[in-house]
């Protein structure tokens, strides 16, 4: 019986490594996302601030 015991424990340890490696994953593509729209945000700032100073021209 505590050989049955000893394989749930394991399975469930593998279940947990495997849910965070997946969040692990998830938060590594969610990062590249954010720096991608930072920049995209910052590109779009740059263009109003050209915009504007054109207009007070």
């Amino acid at each position: 019986m505590e050989d049955v015991s000893i394989v749930n424990t394991i399975e469930r340890i593998e279940a947990a490594l495997a849910r965070a490696e997946a969040a692990s994953r998830e938060a590594a593509d969610l990062r590249a996302r954010h720096e991608q729209l930072k920049s995209s945000v910052s590109h779009s700032l740059d263009n109003l601030d050209t915009l504007i100073e054109s207009l007070r021209r």
